[in-house]
């Protein structure tokens, strides 16, 4: 546990505490940062008090007193729901404002475990509960620079296994054999495979209108064939069968022809713009040390859109946080589906990925990962795509 450093940050934030608390593993931060045994059995709910002076606190209930063991401070057991409110109030003492898992107006739906009842519960106390969302960013979800190496092997991965699926669905067209999205989709599995990577569904290989679907994944019973004239999209994501591995996540998207259509070329050349556009200003913000918020990057990537008259074609937001889960809990690219406040941080891994969508006709969407690394430097783990792929 790195109870100086969390301690340290509580009063960066001007913060008395971070209350955690759980009732049958349903917040997986807190599991995470307290390195909770998955293995135990828990069925009853448990509070986790760090102070920013002093010793942390425990509140266990008897029948599973030992939960909290491994966790340094002070323990203490309940039994009635009476002694369980009395020793809460006693352990956050004078304590006026704290951090939880949540999030006003459930802005950052990640972060948002605690119920509402508990929130009232603190709250009768005297204590203001605020979101805990910028140290889960510190102590959740940054990397370090083994992590950052990790996702860069995963990257390197994804960018072979593009090349080889968009050079298979190449090869099946020219020598007119069978090629449709599932068979295309089996077979960069069969590479992950190969490569020994991990995923949890996926990955997405889609044409024409169903590019339009930002989450459509083909099956063996719903796929469309593949042939001349087709926009095909391909978004992969996965990590290293390696504990603790960073997932990576990319996006890229070619033509099954030698010419490709004015209309596709302008198109994703928008889409280009708008992701370069939201590249260069975290550039120029880490570059000049100062801070900057997720929001900020999808006002700047959807500005570009917005400008070129499809606002109403890019329905998501610009990017989301990647760490061991490909949506991670940390800081995410958004000002559309919610407005994340959060600064982003020194070791941290994110997507951008804009796309304008025609539902019913074609969709164009371009993702890279971007890494700010531990000194501040932001980088991408592989080619930045410029232009669609002809694939005759």
């Amino acid at each position: 546990m790195k109870i100086e450093e969390i301690q340290k940050a509580l009063k960066d934030l001007k913060l008395d505490g971070w209350l955690f608390y759980d009732f049958h593993r349903r917040d997986p931060i807190a599991q995470k940062i307290l390195s909770i045994d998955s293995n135990k059995i828990i069925t009853r709910r448990w509070f986790y008090f760090i102070p920013s002076e002093g010793t942390p606190k425990k509140l266990v209930h008897s029948i599973e007193p030992y939960y909290l063991d491994h966790l340094p401070g002070d323990k203490f057991v309940y039994l009635a729901w009476q002694k369980l409110h009395a020793l809460l109030k006693d352990i956050l003492g004078t304590s006026k404002k704290i951090a939880m898992q949540y999030s006003k107006n459930n802005m950052i739906p990640y972060i948002c475990v605690v119920d509402g009842g508990t929130l009232e519960l603190i709250r009768s106390f005297g204590t203001e509960v605020v979101s805990s969302g910028e140290l889960v960013s510190l102590f959740e979800s940054h990397l370090t620079d083994n992590d950052i190496e990790s996702h860069k092997q995963a990257a390197s991965v994804l960018y072979a296994v593009k090349d080889f699926a968009f050079s298979e669905i190449s090869r099946r067209v020219k020598n007119n054999e069978t090629c449709n999205e599932f068979i295309i989709q089996q077979l960069m599995l069969d590479k992950f495979r190969e490569n020994d990577m991990i995923w949890d569904m996926g990955p997405i290989v889609s044409i024409n209108q169903n590019n339009a679907d930002p989450h459509y994944i083909p099956t063996s019973d719903i796929n469309s064939a593949i042939g001349v004239g087709d926009t095909v999209m391909i978004d992969l994501w996965a990590k290293k069968n390696i504990s603790g591995s960073i997932y990576a996540d990319i996006t890229w998207m070619a033509y099954v022809g030698a010419e490709i259509p004015d209309f596709h070329k302008n198109i994703f050349d928008i889409v280009c713009k708008a992701r370069d556009s939201a590249l260069s200003l975290l550039k120029s913000r880490f570059n000049s040390q100062s801070s900057i918020q997720g929001w900020e990057v999808d006002d700047a990537c959807r500005s570009i859109i917005i400008a070129a008259g499809y606002e109403d074609n890019f329905f998501h937001r610009t990017g989301h946080n990647i760490g061991g889960e490909v949506h991670g809990p940390g800081v995410h690219m958004d000002n559309l589906e919610t407005k994340d406040e959060r600064n982003i941080i020194k070791g941290s891994c994110f997507s951008i990925e804009p796309g304008i969508y025609f539902k019913g006709q074609n969709g164009f969407r371009s993702e890279i990962d971007v890494i700010i690394t531990n000194l501040g430097q932001v980088e991408v783990a592989g080619e930045i795509q410029d232009k669609l792929i002809p694939l005759l």
